[in-house]
């Protein structure tokens, strides 16, 4: 089968999968709903154009009108309106931003992975998710530090991308960037922004509490102004990786024989680099820090499907997006709801050792 042929295969069998977790998902809580109930809120939900409403219409050419699209309900189950407010307004757009989330995490961690040809590279390895902590604490400890009124998510966007930059910067000599120099200067900025982090925690007063929770990761209060404008930039971005996927390959064997094959390395090194760093700031500015899915999920998938980065990159995202919303799912069915980030972890460095014992994580 060609790999365009097994990626579409794969897609779509775990987008399938994405849709069945979300039914189950959108059904726990301290109000059960069943998955069939749950399946005819979200049909009813879908709406098409049926007409073009034009309003404040007058002959000046000066004066346009203002335009709204007419939307119709395609279909109309009865449903209780108290399942279909829960379904619809609190446990929707969460559930949408953990997939985005997981899906951005784990587009990001195969790319990393394979750019570094290392099987312990994440999408925060040159210190992205470190940056954007820096941040997004500045904003909760001290709002005024934050110029232009950016808010928290604002500012933990921009403190990724800036981190991500620096870092290229430090690395880069000559127009040529070095993977081992690279990696080095993250480690190194990442180890010191930790030290920025602490610093502000000792600091942080009465916001410890806060910060601590953005910290570990969540998606607590998630809205569909959030989901939206996140499912706008992080699709379009995967799929800007995507188009690099063959190059990835190539990459693989060695950046001399990639040359020798044609490949641009140091332009197709800065478009991987700049373009899973923004989608690495895209979902950690919105969900905190959340681990091990960009680790995990990769790798799980390579058993699965294979290296090829054709293949291999849009089943892990889809698979990503399933991981955070299950894991999602496990953290708010508790007792005491949890942040995310620590059932990731709780689950994924256990299988990670399991794959590690079992001679399953290898040199890329």
């Amino acid at each position: 089968m060609q790999p365009s042929a097994r990626a579409a295969a794969w897609s779509a069998a775990l987008a399938a999968a994405l849709v069945v977790v979300t039914v189950v998902s959108a059904g726990v809580g301290p109000v059960a709903i069943d998955p069939l109930v749950i399946a005819k809120v979200l049909l009813n939900a879908l709406r098409v154009p049926t007409g073009v409403q034009l309003y404040g219409a007058s002959g000046s050419l000066l004066q346009l009108p203002a335009v709204a699209i007419q939307w119709t309900p395609v279909f109309a189950f009865p449903v209780e309106q108290v399942h279909a407010t829960i379904v619809m307004t609190v446990r929707l757009p969460r559930i949408a931003l953990g997939a985005v989330v997981g899906f951005a995490l784990a587009a990001a961690g195969t790319v990393m992975q394979g750019f570094f040809r290392n099987p312990m590279a994440d999408p925060s390895i040159i210190g992205v998710s470190s940056g954007a902590a820096v941040g997004a604490v500045l904003a909760i400890v001290a709002p005024v530090a934050i110029p232009l009124g950016l808010g928290l998510r604002g500012a933990a966007f921009v403190g990724a991308l800036l981190t991500a930059f620096a870092v290229y910067l430090i690395a880069t000599e000559g127009g040529r960037t070095p993977v081992a120099t690279l990696l080095l200067a993250g480690v190194a900025i990442q180890t010191f922004l930790g030290a920025v982090v602490s610093f502000l925690l000792l600091h942080s007063g009465d916001s410890m509490r806060t910060v601590v929770y953005w910290l570990m990761g969540h998606l607590d209060g998630a809205t569909w102004g959030e989901v939206g404008l996140t499912a706008l930039l992080v699709p379009l971005l995967v799929g800007t990786l995507y188009l690099y996927a063959e190059d990835l390959n190539v990459l693989l064997v060695g950046e001399e024989d990639a040359r020798s094959l044609g490949i641009e390395v140091e332009h197709t090194k800065r478009v991987l680099l700049a373009v899973s760093s923004i989608v690495t700031a895209a979902a950690v500015a919105v969900s905190g820090v959340i681990g091990f899915v960009g680790l995990v999920v990769p790798h799980t998938l390579r058993l699965v499907v294979g290296p090829d980065h054709r293949v291999l990159l849009p089943a892990s995202a889809f698979a990503g997006a399933s991981f955070l919303v299950l894991a999602d799912t496990i953290a708010r069915s508790g007792v005491a709801e949890l942040p995310v980030g620590i059932v990731t972890a709780a689950v994924g460095a256990p299988f990670f050792l399991y794959l590690l014992r079992k001679r399953e994580v290898h040199q890329l």
